[in-house]
């Protein structure tokens, strides 16, 4: 995409958010809400967060993942700050959180209340900050390479003029071991134009959803390799207008995790590696779902591959016990899910429990 058209995507986008949506009552579709029900770890921190800000949140998930203690968090697109107020409450007295947003008019109202919140939860000022300029160029706004442990980011990759330059620059950003773990809007093919240029759509987060096959090869050539599902629902359009320009077409909200991690294979491979969930991550006492095939029962052993093993061992480690190394090759790993992960499927499936769903 040249530049004047990225203009002029970003102005749509500024405009749509920062003027035309007062709250998120005035969207059209519910691929900027988030139907489900938050994880238990989040669930006490939401009261904590200003009412205008929780009003005027627009997002698809829930992508603040537990154990950031001590973290550098990055929130691309933060709009008036939900998800920033949500993990710095998690942080601890040495993590930070930083808010990047284009438009004016949302992150005026996310700089509104930092002091308050500071006070309130005995935090230092420099452990929160706002940040005005574009998610395509982070370098320009003072972001330093290999400096955050966690990016996060809530439906808004998908309004990107330029998807690639994100996925590099958070890429970038990142430390080693680092991951993105993001919520956004995703399709079941690639748009024609008609949809990919309509603004109403666009400005809800269909428009400029990417087919989510080539997310994952988009992701790969960056260096994301090896990317993880953790949740993932159809988006219900009920608009008669919406519906005829979409037809057939199916839009999902899914969360995924890429992590940057050098040592990961293109696709999972077993080294005969074993780790046992030792508990202590927030809201998974007993069992802690890591993507929608791997889920660990606490003390309860599970074969892995080798990627699963390495990301593992990231700001997961304190948690969990390791054995095996990859010293011996044994080959394609078969079966990605684990053995808790298959059993808890089966529950579910009888209407007893919720896993984690698939589009």
């Amino acid at each position: 995409m040249n530049q004047s058209a990225a203009t002029e995507t970003h102005d749509l986008v500024k405009d749509y958010y920062g003027k035309v949506l007062s709250s998120s009552e005035d969207l059209k579709t519910s691929a900027c809400c988030t139907v489900e029900a938050a994880p238990s770890y989040l669930l006490p921190l939401f009261k904590n967060v200003p009412a205008i800000i929780r009003q005027k949140y627009y997002g698809c998930g829930f992508p603040v993942p537990p154990a950031i203690k001590d973290c550098a968090v990055l929130d691309l697109g933060c709009g008036t700050g939900r998800d920033v107020y949500l993990a710095a409450q998690l942080i601890g007295e040495n993590g930070r959180v930083v808010g990047i947003d284009m438009t004016d008019e949302q992150i005026d109202v996310a700089k509104e209340h930092k002091d308050a919140f500071v006070k309130a939860h005995n935090l230092k000022s420099e452990q929160i900050d706002f940040v005005k300029g574009y998610i395509e160029r982070l370098d320009e706004a003072g972001l330093e390479e290999n400096s955050f442990d966690v990016v996060i980011s809530n439906c808004v990759v998908n309004l990107s003029p330029d998807k690639r330059a994100v996925l590099e620059g958070i890429h970038r950003v990142l430390k080693e071991g680092g991951e993105f773990y993001f919520s956004d809007v995703f399709v079941d093919r690639r748009l024609p134009d008609e949809i990919g240029k309509d603004e109403v759509l666009y400005g809800e987060c269909l428009g400029g959803a990417l087919y989510h096959h080539d997310f994952i090869f988009l992701a790969n050539d960056v260096g994301f390799q090896d990317v993880r599902r953790v949740t993932a629902r159809e988006i219900e359009i009920h608009d008669p207008k919406i519906k005829a320009l979409i037809g057939n077409t199916r839009f999902y909200s899914i969360t995924y995790r890429l992590f940057k991690v050098s040592t990961l294979d293109r696709q999972c491979e077993d080294y005969g590696q074993s780790v046992v969930y030792n508990g202590g991550i927030e809201g998974s006492d007993t069992l802690y779902w890591f993507d929608e095939h791997h889920a660990f029962e606490k003390g309860r052993p599970e074969r892995v591959c080798g990627n699963t093993n390495d990301m593992l061992k990231g700001r997961y480690e304190s948690h969990f016990s390791f054995v095996g190394d990859r010293s011996v090759h044994f080959g394609k790993y078969l079966d990605c899910d684990t053995m808790a992960a298959i059993n808890y499927k089966k529950t579910d499936s009888n209407g007893a429990g919720s896993g984690a769903s698939c589009c």
